[in-house]
């Protein structure tokens, strides 16, 4: 399935990846966390690990290490920006369910 990255979210990627002024793209993962379970957690990435998987969308590459994939496969990086709140959003079509506050998800 991969990884798709939407137009706003490419947008913003490419302009936090600019502004660093190197990296091969940002690292997609989960870890243990929160009142679900997992926590999404997106940081940049200068080199690709052995067992990562390199997905390119929209001209950003997302780099996901095999653990993580089993809980992201088929995930939208989207990018959203709502009066003074913007972030990243996750559409993970594997999640069962949320925490109220969103921070967490569970499979």
């Amino acid at each position: 399935m991969g990884i798709k990255v939407s137009d706003a979210a490419a947008q913003r990627a490419r302009s936090f990846l600019t502004n660093r002024g190197s990296g091969l793209g940002l690292r997609l993962g989960v870890k243990t966390t929160g009142c679900s379970g997992l926590a999404y957690v997106l940081e940049f990435v200068d080199e690709a690990n052995p067992d990562d998987q390199v997905f390119e969308d929209n001209g950003i590459k997302i780099i996901i290490d095999g653990k993580s994939l089993v809980y992201l496969d088929g995930t939208e990086l989207d990018f959203a920006k709502e009066g003074l709140n913007e972030g990243f959003l996750f559409n993970n079509p594997n999640a069962n369910g949320e925490c109220g506050c969103g921070e967490s998800f569970n499979v």
